[in-house]
């Protein structure tokens, strides 16, 4: 009979298995120890204080950023001329203008940047427009009552995990007056699994649907032009391209533009207009003019407000634009002006523009004329709008009516009756112009 040897050898089988989960089990422990060390590091990396990290296990460098970010909120930002936002401008720098240094008046190096505004429900977007900007950035967020909290956690945390981020973007924040924004001391739970910068960005879009855009509440306005001032004031270049969070710009404008400015130098009452496109959610946006005018052409792009609004951005006269012969093809990248057109109401061109360009009325808040009155004011000014051949923007879905709030056209007749009040104002700053709205 065999069965004892039989027996012996699965008990030794058996306890090898055993062994061998035994150690498996140690393993895992052993790796969600450290994860979860890791986890408290990068949780107290956030938003533990100084003293703390020093009586803690791990010791880092004093965290320059947050400090910064700190010393930003202690001031109580400003108000702005309404006196109903509280504004705080440069809560976090980038690495781009904390190390720009003032240039004297011999340097004749043009600068160009993007300047953009959005609330925190759509600041996801910034992932999207820095793979195709990667550029000086500034970006003006507006918050309300807990989002203040959560925007100036999300803010820093950008800056903290996001490389490109720390190197390019500004940040402003805007909120009521009658709120005051804080570093995190006391809410910092839902933050402490943050990892990485897509970690930042996931969160974001997890807020995206807390809100309908300019649907925040009943007394609750979105300062858009009050944003796109402070987005703009914060950068120091010579051209500034203000859009909104949503949209792209074609691939390298940026290096594009300053080749264009070295060969023609602008006239100081002239702006550069970007015509704008919308495409289809489920398209990928296109990068050059080639890509772009094969999607125009089976319906996949239009442009921009097509069905929301045709004569807002029709005097862009896309149907030249689109059939403009290029000498070195479409995707030249040598850009140029390929037509110059006056203003007509309502047009509410996007534009990359010089230093001395008037900034938005920013009385204007919420949905309508909060653009087309700051075109109308170059119009009456002495600006003209020069058309590039090859630059665009692109806005990810077709604007369609029924996904507005459901107090778009109340606010629309309301600043109407603003903009003819606007008009009035401009015959009085330009009294010796001819040109009227």
């Amino acid at each position: 009979m065999h069965f004892p040897k039989k027996c012996t050898v699965f008990k030794v089988v058996l306890s090898a298995l055993l062994l061998v989960a035994l150690l498996q089990l140690m393993y895992l422990s052993l790796l969600s120890k450290l994860h979860g060390k890791q986890q408290r590091y990068k949780y107290s990396e956030l938003f533990e204080t100084n003293s703390q990290l020093k009586r803690g296990i791990f010791q880092h460098q004093k965290n320059t950023r947050k400090e910064r970010l700190k010393y930003s909120l202690s001031s109580g930002g400003i108000f702005d001329q309404s006196g109903q936002y509280r504004v705080y401008k440069n809560i976090i720098k980038s690495e781009f203008t904390a190390n720009h240094e003032p240039r004297d008046s011999s340097d004749r190096t043009q600068q160009f940047a993007l300047a953009t505004h959005t609330s925190i429900n759509n600041l996801h977007h910034l992932n999207e427009l820095l793979g195709r900007w990667r550029n000086a950035l500034s970006v003006a967020i507006f918050a309300h009552a807990q989002d203040v909290k959560f925007s100036t956690a999300l803010i820093f945390a950008l800056s903290e995990f996001c490389p490109q981020v720390q190197a390019l973007v500004d940040f402003h924040l805007i909120c009521h007056s009658g709120e005051i924004a804080s570093f995190p001391e006391q809410d910092r739970e839902q933050f402490a699994g943050l990892q990485d910068c897509q970690d930042v960005f996931r969160k974001l879009e997890k807020h995206r649907d807390t809100f309908q855009n300019y649907a925040m509440g009943r007394n609750v306005s979105y300062p858009n032009n009050l944003l796109r001032n402070v987005a703009r004031a914060g950068l120091d270049a010579d051209y500034t391209l203000v859009i909104d969070i949503d949209m792209l710009p074609s691939q390298n404008l940026h290096d594009d533009f300053l080749n264009f400015l070295k060969r023609r130098a602008p006239r100081p009452d002239e702006v550069f207009v970007v015509p704008a496109f919308e495409i289809r959610h489920t398209r990928k946006i296109p990068a050059t003019k080639t890509e772009l005018l094969q999607l125009y052409q089976v319906g996949e792009v239009r442009p921009f407000y097509e069905e929301l609004c045709h004569k807002c951005q029709a005097p862009s006269n896309y149907s030249s634009w689109v059939n403009l012969h290029s000498p070195g093809g479409a995707d030249s990248t040598e850009l140029r002006v390929a037509y110059t057109l006056s203003w007509v109401d309502p047009w509410e061109p996007f534009y990359i523009g010089g230093r001395a360009v008037p900034l938005y009325d920013e009385r204007f808040r919420q949905y309508g004329f909060n653009r087309i009155s700051q075109a109308c004011e170059l119009h009456v000014a002495g600006y003209s709008f020069s058309v590039l051949s090859s630059a665009f923007l692109v806005h990810r879905g077709f604007k369609v009516s029924r996904e507005f709030h459901a107090r778009k056209d109340e606010e629309n007749r309301l600043n109407r009756v603003l903009f003819r009040q606007f008009k009035e104002g401009l015959k009085l700053k330009y009294q010796d112009s001819t040109r009227r709205c």
